[in-house]
Order: structure tokens, then sequence, then C-alpha cells
């Protein structure tokens, strides 16, 4: 048999193969599984997110941003450095959110609460998990927080267990425009519909700190011609049962003062009523609800109803709100992300209206990596998403933390999930457990960073002299400081 006559034989069928790849290389794509198209049970891409798109296809962006200093005001007599836009946090706008923060630790009293929105990014309670955690660790509070009654993410969340029935009827703001009842502040509303079956929600505490119990669960509802409503559920041996009463657009029971280790929530003849979920919180310390949407662009915010989060905020009284958003709009259009900028600086707009004096702090986009040329690298589209976002945190003066820095800047993504242990998923998008939690302490860090800033400027800070009457005129009221 004549080995060398078929090893060169093969040697040229490689080197043909080899040619001809180096020669049809120049018309292949560099970016390879382009994300234009991209379709998976898990991510859905709200329709607002593709209106925008088509209305505000090719506006270009101005980048005279980039050299801007942004000078602060004085707010209650404090004043952060000013910052370049390289370097800005905005921790200024969180002014009212740290002295919040200064009156809780310092006198023990009140509470403060976050409402955390989010993409699949905070799926399951992720990041949010570990962020609630280092508030609580620091400045008290128990509880996990406003929980919905039905969840695509109940099987993952670690911080409680979800169960709940199959016939409850569900409408989201990333699929409804035009809810039967105006949306909860979780941008859901949720209706026991089938009289034929209990509708039920089951949750309970796992061991998660400060979290390992359920204090004082209680039922948000709204408003219904329907008067026959009521829940049962069993406390030890016996059925307790209550009226619900949809007299107003947010309406709350108290299913128990105390702390309960899990609750199943029955409904009877609730129909029609729009239920949105159940509040767990000691009313101590620092609360953070996590409110999380797979496919969420954070557009869909802007379709809730001010009125009804007005009467959500009476009874929930937000101090901060956090956005955190991005992984649904990359590779959406093309990297002018000017459209963008202009849709959220009116979402944050209109945030401030549904939640009069609340804090806002942005979350930008972590990394993310695609193949080019066969090569892993940070997906094209990262960076011009990041400073749109930054500018719209800019421009709705809102504070604002770089995830994308953060973790590392260009190719980081590739270190999250390639060194070990890994800190992020084989998609090169989302970060697991572990990743989750870092992800969490950056934030945490920033924000903790800037709030002992807060707390030097405070001591520093001139106090006003009290106001001196003369010939029934008063003098210097709110103008004169002294040392």
């Amino acid at each position: 048999m004549n080995t060398s006559k078929y090893f060169f034989q093969t040697l040229i069928v490689v080197i043909v193969s080899g040619l001809s790849f180096l020669a049809f290389k120049t018309f292949l794509p560099k970016k390879l599984f382009t994300e234009s198209t991209f379709n998976s049970k898990n991510v859905v891409v709200d329709s607002l997110l593709l209106e925008a798109i088509a209305e505000d296809e090719g506006e270009v962006v101005e980048d005279s941003m980039a050299k801007t200093v942004i000078d602060y005001k004085v707010v209650n007599g404090i004043q952060f450095p000013p910052e370049t836009f390289e370097e800005y946090t905005g921790n200024q706008y969180l002014a009212t959110f740290f002295e919040k923060l200064v009156q809780l630790e310092t006198k023990k009293e009140g509470n403060v609460r976050i409402a955390y929105f989010g993409d699949s990014m905070t799926d399951g309670d992720l990041i949010v998990k570990d962020f609630r955690t280092y508030l609580q660790e620091k400045f008290g509070g128990q509880g996990v927080g406003f929980v919905n009654i039905t969840s695509e993410s109940a099987a993952s969340r670690s911080s409680l267990t979800h169960e709940f029935s199959g016939n409850w009827k569900t409408q989201s703001y990333l699929k409804v425009k035009r809810p039967s009842n105006p949306f909860g502040v979780n941008g859901h509303v949720f209706y026991a519909n089938d009289t034929a079956n209990v509708a039920w929600v089951k949750y309970k505490a796992n061991k998660t700190r400060f979290a390992s119990e359920l204090p004082r669960p209680t039922l948000f509802y709204g408003s219904s011609s329907n008067k026959e409503g009521k829940v049962f559920y069993m406390s030890g041996s016996d059925t307790i049962v209550k009226k619900l009463t949809p007299n107003k657009a947010v309406n709350t029971i108290v299913l128990s003062e105390g702390n309960l280790k899990s609750i199943k929530v029955n409904f009877k003849k609730a129909d029609s009523i729009p239920i949105y979920g159940l509040n767990f919180d000691d009313g101590k310390g620092v609360h953070v609800d996590n409110f999380s949407n797979r496919g969420n662009s954070g557009l869909p915010i802007g379709s809730f109803d001010v009125a009804t989060m007005r009467a959500f905020h009476s009874k929930l009284d937000y101090d901060l709100i956090v956005l955190q958003y991005g992984a649904n709009v990359l590779n959406y259009g093309s990297l002018n992300y000017g459209w963008y900028e202009k849709r959220m600086t009116k979402v944050v707009a209109h945030l401030k209206e549904c939640f009069p004096g609340v804090s806002i702090l942005i979350v930008s986009t972590a990394d993310k990596s695609t193949k080019y040329d066969l090569e892993m690298k940070t997906d094209s589209a990262v960076v011009p998403l990041n400073t749109a976002q930054k500018r719209y945190a800019i421009k709705s003066e809102s504070s604002f933390v770089n995830m994308y820095t953060l973790m590392g800047g260009d190719g980081s993504m590739i270190q999250w999930v390639e060194q070990e242990p890994a800190r992020a998923n084989k998609d090169y998008t989302h970060f697991n457990h572990r990743g989750a939690k870092q992800a969490a302490n950056l934030i945490f860090t920033q924000l903790n960073q800037g709030y002992d800033m807060y707390k030097e400027l405070r001591k520093k800070r001139k106090k006003p002299v009290a106001p001196i009457k003369k010939d029934s005129v008063i003098i210097n009221k709110d103008s004169v400081y002294e040392e």
C-alpha cells in the first residue's frame, strides 16, 4: 500500500481547503451569530422598543457632552465636587436619599425603600438579593419586599419559595398597551377569573439572610365594582377569612401583624378585582423591591398611570428608584442609540411625576461578548449604548453606575465567563449567582462611597442663621450662613 501517495493527496486537499477559506473569508461577515434577529424563549423585545427604533432610525447624536463638566447646585447646603462626563456618578442627585439614610443610621427611626427595575439581569432576584442584603446589613431591615402573584422566574428565585395556581390571568406592560385596569408598580395586574376553581398563591421564606421570615404580609389590590371577593388562609389550625374592599385605586389588607414562615392565600369570588401582589417587610431599615421583567428595555415604564403610581407611593413611600437595563437593547438598530437616550430621558421624567421627590439611579449595561472573526470580543454595541445611558442619566439629573467599567471594561465578560470559578454564563451576557453577588457589591460600594462623601460634606456645611427681626422686617431669611 502506497501510504506516501495518500499522504500527499490529503496534504493537497488540506492546502486547497485552506486557500479556499482565505479566499471566501473576505465575503463573510466579521461578526458571527449577530443578535439582530435573535430569538429566544428567555428574551422578549417589548413593542415600544421596536416602535422607538422605527420612528427614530437614523437620528444622529451630538458628542459635545463628552467634554462637559457637570457643576452641581447646592441641595440643603450640600454640593458635591464637579465631575467630567468620563467620571460621572451624579451623587449630587442622591442627596435627599442620602439624607434619609443619615436619619435612619443616626436615629434608628423610620425606613428607606428602593424600587429596583430591571430585565433578565435581575431575574430571579439576582443582583437585587445581594444588593438588598448589603443595605440591610448596614442599615437594618427584614424581608424581601414586594412580590408578584405569578412570576416566570419563580422557580429560580432563591430569596423565597414562590408557588401559584395555574388559573391566574396575567397582564404585563411588556405585552398589553391598554390593560383592563392600571398596571401595578410591578408592571403587572393579575386576575383570579376562574370561578370554578380557587386561585391561590403561596410564599415560603428560605434561609436567606435578613429574609428568613415573611414579616407582616400585606396584600395589594385595585379598584372594582365586585364587592363579594374574599381571601382566606390558614393560621395554625384556624382558617382566616378577610373580605376585599376594592374601593380605592390601591387597597391593602394586612394578613398578619407578625412574622410567618409561609403563607398560602386563596381567592374566592374575586373575579374582576385587580390583584397586584404581596409585600413583606418589617417597616424598619431598608427594603428593596425587585421588579424584573425578561426582555424589558425600560421603555414600558413610561406607560405607568400617574394617579395609580402616586397611590402606590402613598403606601410604599419610595426614596430611590434603580433602573438597570441594556441587555435587550444591544444590537437592535444601528450603533447610534440617540433614540434610546431620548426615550429614556422621558421615562425618567415620567417616573419623577409618578413618584414625587424620588431619586433615580441608572445602572448601565454590563459588558457582553460576541464572536468576531471566530474570536470572542466585547460587542461593538456595548460602548455606544453605555454612552447613551450616561447621557440620559445626566440630562435627567440621575445618578449613574457604570457597570461596564466597574466589571473591568473591554473584554471583561470573557474573563468573568472563563476564569475559575466562573462569574457569568456561557451566553457571555448574564451573570451567574457568583457574578451577580459581585455585581451587587460593585453597585453597593459606589453607592456607599457617595454616602460617605455626603456625610463628610454634611459635617462641613454651613448652618442657617436664625432670622433677625428689625422694624417688622425679617433679614437674612434662608440665605445667610455661618460656620
